[in-house]
């Protein structure tokens, strides 16, 4: 069947159709998901038609025993993949939200579901328009999120990871929320060294500032990285709004 406004054909059958389950484990063994080195297209076809992987839960009920016998199946991948499943319970939560498959999570978003949420059993009692206040979540997404947590066959996986032992929560040092910018407004402005774009935002958020796309006189300062662009220069020194560089706001949220 065909979503409406999108070019792509889903099969309706999304949690119950071979291919798309096949798919999925793939996607959640990726390397910028949970780095399960060894389970690629084929190993995870392999191991749904051997009846083996059904679920991505069931990768944590993978033995060795189990998987010699398989064709193609050596000892030592046997032996890489059972490294790889013990090296992702590891795997920081904000990753393992992005290997869920949540329809319209991508990379970025899904870090910042994480951040916001802080754990899995916060994010799971969080409603719709508590879920719309994350950045970048709106209420397409947000709606996305919330049925998809409460999906039957994700709430069991969820379940089972938890159980298996991967990381479902921010790290300590992660959840140790900064008051820097507690009440300010950054917009921020050009190119940067020392981090990404999206990186300086997660750090506004993380010291309780909160970010803006364009000046106005309610933006406490800019920070402001190369190239940034005459416009809104002018329109800092208009309004008197002050900049800021990039080792500069460092030393400011290090202090």
């Amino acid at each position: 069947s065909r979503v409406e406004g999108e070019a792509a054909w889903i099969c309706p059958n999304r949690y119950g159709c071979a291919p798309q389950i096949a798919g999925r484990i793939e996607h959640f063994c990726a390397r910028r998901m949970m780095d399960i080195d060894g389970i690629g297209a084929e190993t995870a076809e392999l191991l749904y038609k051997a009846g083996l992987v059904r679920t991505i839960a069931d990768i944590y009920m993978l033995t060795a025993d189990k998987m010699s016998g398989l064709e193609r199946m050596g000892e030592k991948t046997a032996a890489r993949i059972m490294a790889g499943i013990e090296a992702s319970k590891a795997v920081p939560f904000e990753r393992v939200v992005y290997a869920l498959s949540i329809p319209g999570v991508g990379e970025t978003t899904a870090k910042r579901v994480a951040r916001h949420a802080g754990s899995m059993e916060h994010l799971l009692g969080m409603s719709e328009e508590e879920l719309t206040l994350i950045p970048d979540v709106g209420p397409v997404i947000a709606r996305a999120i919330y049925d998809f947590l409460r999906e039957p066959v994700n709430a069991a996986n969820i379940s089972a990871l938890t159980a298996a032992g991967v990381t479902m929560a921010l790290s300590s040092e992660q959840q140790s929320k900064g008051d820097r910018l507690a009440g300010q407004t950054v917009v921020i402005s050009g190119t940067f060294t020392h981090h990404s774009r999206e990186e300086y935002k997660d750090i506004i958020e993380r010291e309780g500032g909160k970010n803006a796309g364009s000046i106005s006189k309610k933006t406490s300062f800019v920070l402001a990285g190369e190239n940034m662009g005459p416009a809104k220069r002018e329109k800092c020194e208009k309004l008197g709004i002050p900049m800021m560089d990039e080792n500069e706001f460092l030393t400011l949220i290090e202090k």
